[in-house]
Order: C-alpha cells, then sequence, then structure tokens
C-alpha cells in the first residue's frame, strides 16, 4: 500500500479533505493529512512562515511516511498543491507520483487580487483585521465550500497566528510569483504527475492550467460546475480521477 500525504491550502485547514476522503475509500492505506504550522495551533517559536520553510516542513512530512511505507503519493491544493510540487521537485526520492488541484507552479502567474492583497504591507493587515468569521464562511460557501466546512474554517480564522501566517505566506512569495525561483525547477518535478481542476475557479483560471498542461505534458482532469474547490465540491469525480491516476502508475 502506498502511503499518501495530502496537503491542504489557503485559507483552509485538514478539514477541506473530509468529503474527499470520505469518498476516496483508502481503506489500510496509510494517510496522513497534517494541518500547515500556525492555521489550526500557534506558530511554533521560531518558524518564519515562509514558502520555504512550509515547504521544509512538507519534506519532513514526507521523509517520516517514506521511512515507514516506501516511496508516498502527495496530493496538494491551493498552497497544498505548491507545496506539495515543490516536495517533489526537491525530494523525488519520496515521491511515487503528485497531484494537485487549482494550483501550480507557472512563471506566468501573478497571483489574485486577494494574493496581492495580502502581498501589500499595511493594506493587508487592514484587510486580515476587518475580515470576519461570519463574512468568511458566507464567502467560502457562495463559491461551492460545503458549508458546515465553511464554517468549520472561518472559525479557525479568529486565530491571530494563521492570519499571520498568511501574510508571511503570500508576501514570501511576492504575491504568488514563481518565475525567478520554484518555476526555474519544473524541469526537476518526476513525471508521474497530474492536475484536477475545477473549472470555474476564480481565484487560478482554468487556462493557466490548461497551459501548464500542455507546456509540461501533464495529464489534466477537468472538473465541470466546480470552482476552486472541487475537492470538496464534486468529492466523487476527484476520487475516481485520483483512482484511475494512481491505477495507471
Amino acid at each position: 500500500m502506498t502511503a499518501k500525504l495530502f496537503l491542504h491550502g489557503v485559507p483552509d485547514s485538514p478539514a477541506i479533505w473530509r468529503p474527499l476522503l470520505d469518498v476516496l475509500d483508502l481503506g489500510d492505506t496509510p494517510v496522513a493529512v497534517p494541518a500547515l504550522l500556525g492555521f489550526t495551533a500557534p506558530l511554533p517559536a521560531g518558524f518564519p512562515a515562509t514558502k520555504e520553510a512550509y515547504a521544509d516542513w512538507a519534506i519532513g512530512q514526507a521523509e517520516v511516511l517514506f521511512a515507514a511505507h516506501g516511496p508516498i503519493d502527495i496530493v496538494g491544493h491551493d498552497w497544498g498543491a505548491l507545496i506539495a510540487q515543490r516536495v517533489a521537485m526537491l525530494r523525488p526520492d519520496l515521491i511515487r507520483s503528485w497531484a494537485i488541484s487549482n494550483a501550480v507552479i507557472d512563471p506566468d502567474y501573478r497571483g489574485h487580487r486577494v494574493a496581492r492583497i495580502w502581498n501589500t504591507p499595511i493594506l493587508g493587515e487592514l484587510f486580515m483585521a476587518l475580515s470576519k468569521p461570519a463574512k468568511l464562511a458566507e464567502g467560502l460557501a457562495a463559491q461551492g465550500m460545503p458549508a458546515a466546512i465553511a464554517a468549520e474554517e472561518a472559525e479557525q480564522w479568529k486565530n491571530k497566528d494563521k492570519r499571520r501566517a498568511i501574510l508571511k505566506l503570500y508576501r514570501s512569495a511576492k504575491g504568488l510569483s514563481f518565475a525567478h525561483d520554484w518555476a526555474l525547477d519544473i524541469g526537476k518535478l518526476p513525471s508521474n504527475g497530474a492536475l484536477i481542476w475545477g473549472a470555474d475557479d476564480p481565484y487560478v483560471k482554468l487556462t493557466v492550467a490548461q497551459r501548464y498542461a500542455a507546456t509540461t505534458g501533464t495529464p489534466l482532469t477537468v472538473v465541470d460546475g466546480a470552482g476552486h474547490w472541487a475537492i470538496a465540491e464534486r468529492p466523487a469525480e476527484v476520487a475516481a480521477a485520483l483512482h484511475r491516476f494512481w491505477a495507471a502508475l
């Protein structure tokens, strides 16, 4: 059994994987669904919450699974997708496969509007200070996230360390610009990769995934009628895509 490592994104927590894990039916397969540091608990002392720090942390998570079970399947969504790709770039020896949803390390992508706000000093802090959990829950649910999970994610928004971590993370990536660092290593990615995309994602347009797939030859599954959180909106379709992908390895 190949162990699975699932990495969530922003502003999420491991709860976002629950609908998918329920239908994946992985049985006795070893599965790890960790929370990004600072997202469900206080930031550890000295942890800088940069993209490099989170990538190093994720490598540590992968190393633990690898030591016990051999090469792993890593799955990421949103920032978890970017971090999953970085892990696969830096430590292909740990990875049997990588599969990512609704975010990709792309040299031409420059981030969505909220990413640019979070990247801007003072403006980002104002955004965080004025963001209320109830409005966040309402907004996430309106964009397709199951209402119960949206409420759970919004409750965690009260954690000031989470909001601090998000600002640090986005600023370490200049919003969401990877042209001059991580994107330079796309050629280091193992060939066993896959993209799964909600067709109506307002943050990372389907055209970004299509361009990446055409440039790299990475297979792309498009989930029609789903947005950024396709993993929770249409979990059965995402699960079917993952099972097809893993079965072909």
